[in-house]
């Protein structure tokens, strides 16, 4: 199983040819999801004591399993928040896996974590945070809001006040829903601000003002959102961060799906107040074109984290003597074992230069614009409010809530595009509309509109 013979260097080479033409093609099909039975009617037993072959196992992913799968960079799938990693972070993503690198500490992952925090400091540039702020890759949005919120609660419970109290932490219901199950996890309570419009400060501060003595002591943070995942709405951060230093409360901006818009010129100054966070979450696996997983985690001053984080154990000690001095990433967040994730980033930076990253940030962008353009003059259809960053909400004119789902699983069904409905608050109701966003540079204003004609 771990030697080299024949069959392995044949094995090598189908992968190797699977992934050239996965990186080449210039179409792709959106595949549909079969249900359990049937996959398993179609590729039967695979996991036997003595094994079925990697070619025949390879076959049964490129026949049967591979075509129940949606690929996220296909130009018309603009369900959830998509993605789009490019050629060169996908090739390097392949020279990550086969490096075979932990990523938690420098004694043994120098080289690919001098790589991940080359490609940090570019994105911590672009919060324009004050010099000593750093980060690292985590494994999505949730592990950063996670691991940014337990660096917060244990900083606050620094003060023997606060010791045995359970923590408190307020948002808006447009946050994303990783802050309400990362509440679970480190058991704090979250209160919701009941706007899915933008968190203005003078909300938060009269949210506050309305909390009970005990509430007040119990709140440690506030989680502001930069482009929330259902509208790409940012919140008042500066009026926010205002109210957080008046109070004296941790300021954590969660733009994992929005944090990538900070590169692009256009909507730069939405984003004011950014650099007054004490953490800030950011996807690169959304809009910074980077594979699954990776997410990033922000701090202004990162030794607040090291000290909610760092582990002990005779075991790592090695790990803090002076011949494996460096930067341990592990430090930093809840997971201990890691790979490079950040390692096919770095790549793709540094082949495309940065500017190149800011021109694909826009056409995201840009490709929401036309959206609301076309859906302004489409007589179908109408806005349901006006695109903010690479989000758009529209309605299909007469349809019911079950017309929206009935359309999602027929143009699916069709392999023709992936587009989900969502539900927006008016008043006291909800109403089911549906939603595009914009990450891939290669969805066209052709594919918005044949979209949008199936509507008819």
């Amino acid at each position: 199983m771990h030697k080299i013979d024949i069959e392995l260097v044949e094995m090598t080479m189908d992968v190797m040819k699977y992934a050239i033409d996965r990186l080449s093609a210039t179409q792709s099909k959106i595949g549909k999801p079969k249900t359990e039975a049937k996959l398993k009617e179609l590729v039967g037993e695979t996991i036997t004591d003595k094994g079925v072959g990697g070619e025949y196992a390879f076959n049964l992913w490129k026949k049967y399993l591979m075509k129940a799968t949606v690929p996220v960079d296909h130009p018309r799938n603009l369900a959830f928040v998509p993605a789009s990693p490019t050629r060169a972070s996908i090739m390097f993503d392949l020279v990550t896996s086969a490096s075979s690198i932990h990523g938690a500490y420098w004694m043994e992952g120098a080289g690919g974590i001098f790589c991940e925090n080359e490609a940090m400091k570019w994105i911590v540039s672009l919060t324009g945070l004050p010099e000593g702020a750093f980060g690292v890759f985590t494994s999505g949005g949730t592990a950063a809001n996670l691991s940014a919120m337990v660096t917060a609660r244990e900083h606050w419970r620094k003060n023997e006040a606060f010791k045995g109290e359970k923590g408190l932490i307020i948002t808006s219901v447009g946050a994303h829903s990783s802050i309400k199950a990362m509440a679970k996890v480190i058991d704090v309570d979250v209160l919701l601000v009941d706007s899915e419009e933008r968190l203005l400060g003078e909300a938060l501060q009269h949210t506050i003002n309305g909390l009970t003595e005990h509430q007040r002591k119990r709140l440690f943070s506030v989680v502001a959102t930069g482009g929330t995942t259902n509208a790409g709405i940012i919140d008042n951060l500066d009026g926010i961060a205002h109210v957080c230093k008046k109070e004296n409360l941790w300021f954590h901006v969660d733009a994992a799906y929005g944090g990538g818009a900070l590169a692009a010129d256009s909507v730069r100054h939405l984003f004011n107040g950014i650099e007054k966070a004490d953490s800030i979450t950011i996807d690169p696996h959304k809009w910074m074109f980077s594979p699954y997983d990776c997410g990033a985690v922000i701090y202004k001053n990162p030794e607040l984290a090291k000290q909610a984080h760092s582990q002990e154990g005779s075991y790592l000690d090695i790990f803090k003597d002076e011949g494996a001095h460096g930067f341990n990433p592990t430090d930093y967040q809840i997971q201990l074992t890691r790979r490079v994730r950040g390692l096919p980033l770095w790549f793709s930076l540094a082949t495309h230069g940065t500017d190149q990253y800011k021109k694909a940030v826009e056409r995201g962008i840009e490709l929401a614009q036309m959206a609301g353009k076309m859906i302004t003059e489409s007589p179908h259809v109408e806005l349901v409010r006006e695109p903010s960053l690479s989000c758009v909400l529209y309605r299909r004119i007469g349809w019911k809530p079950e017309d929206y789902t009935h359309w999602t699983y027929e143009n699916h069904k069709k392999g023709f595009a992936l587009v989900t409905p969502t539900k927006w608050k008016v008043g006291d109701t909800y109403e089911t509309v549906s939603r595009f966003c914009f990450i891939n540079p290669d969805t066209t204003g052709k594919d918005i509109e044949m979209i949008l004609d199936t509507m008819k």
